[in-house]
């Protein structure tokens, strides 16, 4: 099987994705970014995968109910076993076909083997001046989601 290095989700956002504002909640959008990156993840491993950790989500504006949305993930950069992926929202109007971007972030993947051990994932090479430029962006925000961890965990060791 060939692997899928790029996935694309499109749909219209419905009435049961809105909150009380009528705009369409930050969870759904997280949650369909989650999967558009398992989807890619997976096509890309040819294995399961879970989510490791989300950087760099920022919502640059709101989705609105019978919107198109097109959320699409490519793989950005790998290691042993982890994928990162570029996510990109965006939406429009559906009879315009015009398409403005709402958010965008990094989500990190594992591969998982049957007894829930990390396994090595094929090695992705950036050949485009684009993918190379999202690499070193998602290589940039692994770090950051690494020293964010470590400062959490050095603050909690001050409490003590």
């Amino acid at each position: 099987m060939a692997q899928q290095s790029e996935v694309v989700f499109r749909f219209l956002a419905e009435p049961t994705d809105v909150n009380f504002g009528g705009k369409v909640h930050g969870g759904v959008v997280m949650k369909w970014i989650d999967q558009a990156g398992y989807a890619c993840a997976a096509g890309w491993s040819g294995a399961y995968c879970v989510t490791v950790s989300v950087a760099g989500v920022r919502f640059h504006r709101p989705i609105l109910v019978g919107q198109i949305v097109e959320v699409s993930a490519r793989i950005a950069h790998t290691g042993k076993t982890s994928m990162q992926i570029f996510i990109q929202v965006r939406c429009g109007d559906p009879q315009k076909q015009h398409m403005v971007e709402t958010n965008h972030c990094i989500i990190s993947f594992i591969a998982m083997d049957q007894a829930g051990y990390p396994i090595p994932v094929a090695k992705f090479e950036a050949k485009t001046k684009e993918q190379k430029a999202l690499e070193q962006y998602a290589i940039q925000m692994k770090e950051i989601a690494i020293q964010t961890e470590s400062l959490l965990q050095n603050t909690l060791d001050q409490g003590d």
